[in-house]
């Protein structure tokens, strides 16, 4: 297992993650508690360290269960972090009631790491609010010991980010953010690094593989891959082109299974970043993947003086990029929530007065429309 250091520790390069635990019939709230313990038990033998979980993984009984399955072990040898659940705004007053209750859950005395949990355009004010207290009671923890290294996780943008940082930075010890070859392309991943790096924050990942969108790809992109490493599998590109960052500290993989789980282990049992060849062959594939999928949109802001209904259209079509690629998911519905409901894409007349000037030659009028008839 490769280590990283993180102050005077030293950290497993792979962690556990658990929101994608082996569940029971397909539901996701019963988890097969003994596959997961088998799991957790495998992880341990072969030095992982870092386990990740949540208020709200698996309807809440993720910290439940990886609380039993940890607490068969020296406190000492593992790491557990665990997060305020502020992706919810009904929990912004309830910072102690919930702290109180997930170590509770986890049947520990303190967490090692916690995390404010996904900061975005949704919760941004609220986290930022002094009315909830949430800064200062986990500051508090933090004096006490109940919480031993403070950071926060993030799926917002990067205006979202600079405004958690200048209220909070200098506090922060570590950021999670969703990164991967893709990612570090369309979600500004490489910027969002760079930003932390200025800021002196290490990087910890979630969704490596996004979701499993990266462990199979297309099979003449599977060829160029294999022709350059015959014996790396797919998913493992993944994680070395995480290696090849040097600012991440620990990989977050949302294991479902034992294969998985050996697979990953074995594939963080040697550290083997790309050359350069490698990146630019990974990068190719990375454009041929957004081009298939995305509006052309350069953010020029023509269309926007010429929309009647006043709609930010650049950021209404890189969420609609984002919901395509991802086929679903929670990042835009997430954003838009930020939005007033005026200014969503249903609000889209039909007019076509935006695409009259738009360079790019969009239909704008019809990506608003299926945005509209997706997020439904």
């Amino acid at each position: 297992m490769i280590y990283r250091d993180f102050q005077d520790i030293k950290l497993s390069a792979l962690g556990m993650g658990a929101m994608r635990l082996p569940v029971v019939d397909g539901d996701d709230s019963r988890i097969d508690e003994k596959k997961a313990e088998e799991m957790v038990a495998c992880a341990m033998k072969q030095g992982v360290n870092y386990y990740d979980t949540a208020w709200g993984y698996h309807g809440g009984n993720s910290e439940i269960v990886m609380g039993k399955a940890l607490k068969k072990y020296p406190r000492d040898s593992f790491y557990l972090a665990s997060k305020f659940p502020g992706y919810d705004l009904s929990n912004m007053d309830k910072v102690e009631e919930i702290f109180e209750k997930q170590l509770e859950k986890c049947q520990v005395e303190y967490f090692d790491f916690y995390l404010f949990h996904n900061v975005c355009e949704m919760n941004i004010d609220a986290y930022l609010d002094p009315k909830y207290g949430i800064f200062d009671y986990l500051m508090k923890q933090k004096e006490n010991g109940r919480i031993r290294h403070l950071g926060f996780s993030a799926h917002g943008g990067l205006d979202v980010l600079k405004r958690f940082l200048d209220a909070y930075g200098e506090h922060m010890e570590f950021c999670q953010l969703q990164l991967n070859y893709l990612d570090w392309v369309f979600q500004n991943g490489k910027e969002k690094v760079e930003l932390m790096k200025k800021n002196n924050i290490p990087v910890w990942v979630m969704e490596p593989v996004r979701g499993g969108k990266l462990a199979s790809l297309a099979e003449e992109q599977e060829a160029k891959l294999k022709a350059l490493r015959p014996d790396e599998s797919i998913a493992a590109w993944a994680f070395r082109f995480l290696q090849s960052v040097p600012e991440v500290k620990v990989v977050l993989s949302g294991m479902s299974n034992m294969d998985q789980m050996k697979e990953n282990i074995r594939t963080f049992g040697e550290d083997k970043p790309l050359k350069e060849n490698e990146m630019e062959t990974l990068m190719g594939i990375v454009d041929e993947m957004v081009k298939k999928t995305s509006v052309p949109c350069t953010a020029c802001h023509y269309c926007v003086d010429h929309c009647p209904q006043g709609l930010d259209i650049p950021r209404l079509l890189e969420l609609y990029n984002e919901h395509v690629l991802t086929e679903g998911g929670f990042i835009a519905p997430m954003a838009l929530a930020a939005i007033p409901q005026d200014k969503h894409p249903d609000a889209c007349i039909g007019c076509r007065s935006c695409e009259a000037v738009c360079p790019q030659q969009i239909k704008i009028s019809e990506a608003m429309a299926d945005f509209a008839e997706k997020l439904k």
